[in-house]
């Protein structure tokens, strides 16, 4: 072989050589380029993904907040995702990464729109409850309010039929006796022969009151406010009532007549107005008033 074909192998063996190292120049820089791109890319993506965490989060703190009640599920599902913001603004981003971190804020999501759904039914159905409860205790203070007002009519009933089933005494009067040994009666209107006071009255029919023996209490009073007779005490819930005399009769729900005699020393018997009253019992059932002269 000659000198110069030897030549002419070289300088093609470095024309090869040469286009070789320029296609591998152009490759190289193609593909940092290519590279720098996808970092470029990643980086955004990754910016992205940070800012629908944050979203999330955003979202799932007005949810908390307007909420009525305070589901945990919420909270734990915001504090899962503030883990999961950190682990991502910490990592080295990569396809992978990426991917794997796009999948989980797809679950997310999901899982976001299934929570809220919940706690909107939980709402409803708390405010449900509560309008249920609100309405039943206005139906029970109704019914009481109903119940209070029943019972106050039977009260003012009862005290009708108590009151009505009071017996009333009717033409009361007194007067001034003289008792004679033989038995004999006789009235008068002088308080220096007067010996006695005696009153007389009719105790009304009733119907509605109670018949049987009734003790009925006579308080005689002279001018200067003393009583006369036998001047004893009755005590009862309300007082004591002082009385001359007292007289058990039998009623029967009928008109019937009463007269009894008051005792009283010489020096009571005074000139003046008297006031005679009488009581069934510690209830005052008829007043009137004599005079002796």
């Amino acid at each position: 072989m000659s000198i110069g074909e030897n030549n002419n192998k070289l300088k093609g063996i470095a024309g090869i050589l040469m286009l070789f190292l320029i296609v591998l120049a152009v490759y190289t820089v193609k593909l940092y380029n290519d590279n720098k791109d996808t970092i470029t890319i990643l980086e955004s993506e990754k910016l992205n993904i940070e800012s629908d965490l944050e979203e999330l989060i955003a979202d799932y703190n007005q949810e908390i907040q307007e909420s009525e009640i305070k589901d945990k599920d919420l909270i734990e599902a915001k504090k899962r995702i503030e883990v999961l913001l950190i682990s991502v603004k910490d990592a080295e981003v990569n396809v992978t990464l990426i991917k794997r971190y796009r999948n989980e804020i797809g679950k997310l999501k999901d899982e976001r729109a299934l929570l809220f759904k919940r706690a909107d039914s939980l709402i409803a159905v708390n405010k449900l409850i509560i309008a249920e409860r609100d309405n039943a205790f206005y139906e029970l203070n109704e019914t009481a309010k109903v119940a209070d007002s029943i019972a106050q009519k039977n009260i003012v009933l009862a005290d009708k039929i108590r009151s009505g089933s009071v017996v009333q005494a009717i033409n009361l009067n007194g007067s001034g006796v003289i008792t004679k040994n033989n038995g004999k009666i006789i009235d008068t209107q002088r308080s220096r022969r007067a010996d006695k006071i005696r009153i007389c009255f009719e105790l009304a029919p009733n119907k509605i009151a109670e018949k049987g023996n009734k003790l009925l209490y006579i308080q005689v009073i002279n001018p200067k406010n003393n009583l006369l007779g036998e001047r004893k005490e009755l005590d009862f819930e309300n007082g004591t009532l002082s009385y001359s005399m007292s007289t058990k009769v039998f009623y029967e729900k009928e008109e019937l007549d009463v007269c009894v005699m008051v005792n009283s020393k010489k020096e009571n018997l005074l000139k003046g107005l008297y006031t005679i009253n009488v009581f069934d019992d510690s209830i005052l059932i008829a007043t009137s008033q004599m005079t002796l002269k």
